[in-house]
């Protein structure tokens, strides 16, 4: 099923910096008629609201604090694009002394937060007639990497319940995407060392844009995140794509 973003209003977690950002500057070039920029401190959003004015509305959202998810969706009724962008990474191995309260973090964002969010934006999105829920997970959802495991545990259980959201939501004609980026240039990118190789954010937001008209549920936007996707291509349509048609 092909979806075009032109004329929508988006949600997107985590909108003032990194893919965030990225995304909030690619949809506004194409087309989106509003973006609630949900953050966690509502004045990280002025640049947004400078730069584009009233197609930004700030939202507080904080992905640990059902609370403030609940509310916002109360107060976002029109919305017709989730994206699940806000994340959080402790760079922790399963032999690290805090390994146990890292994984404790990121589980609790990464997982309980994405969770939290398709619970509170599923009726929205069903009432303005299906639209599309898209989670930011990462290449790290499929493999792991021994210096920031738990992260990639966290990343591995978020991929695995936004398979699940993609069946429960279709019921409802919502499009569910699962996005894996590889490196990417952002804060979190550099605290995980990967600096050199990292390639832009905005190639995260086109990737979303791209999947979204030609129906995929995966998307591998860069270049390392492309080497998973060729390599898993055949177990996801066997396996992953299958379950879905079986179902």
């Amino acid at each position: 099923m092909s979806y075009e973003i032109v004329g929508k209003v988006a949600l997107i977690t985590g909108a003032n910096r990194g893919i965030g950002k990225a995304i909030v500057e690619s949809f506004i070039e194409q087309g989106v008629a509003k973006i609630y920029a949900a953050v966690r401190t509502l004045d990280s959003a002025a640049p947004l609201v400078e730069a584009y004015g009233d197609k930004i509305v700030p939202v507080r959202v904080d992905l640990s604090d059902a609370e403030s998810i609940k509310s916002a969706a109360a107060t976002t009724g029109d919305t017709e694009i989730v994206i699940n962008n806000a994340g959080v990474l402790a760079t922790s191995s399963p032999l690290a002394e805090d390994a146990f309260e890292s994984l404790a973090f990121e589980m609790d964002v990464n997982v309980y937060g994405l969770m939290r969010m398709a619970r509170a934006f599923a009726p929205v999105l069903k009432a303005n007639g299906g639209g599309v829920f898209a989670q930011l997970n990462s290449v790290a959802s499929m493999k792991s990497f021994p210096d920031f495991a738990t992260y990639c545990a966290s990343k591995a259980a978020a991929y695995s319940i936004t398979q699940a959201l993609r069946e429960l939501l279709a019921r409802q004609g919502t499009i569910v995407l699962s996005v894996h980026p590889g490196p990417i240039a952002t804060d979190m990118g550099d605290a995980a060392g990967l600096t050199e190789i990292a390639e832009p954010a905005a190639l995260v937001a086109d990737g979303i844009i791209t999947a979204l008209r030609e129906g995929e549920f995966h998307v591998f936007p860069d270049s390392m995140a492309r080497q998973f996707g060729g390599a898993y291509a055949s177990f996801a349509e066997h396996v992953i794509d299958a379950g879905l048609s079986a179902g």
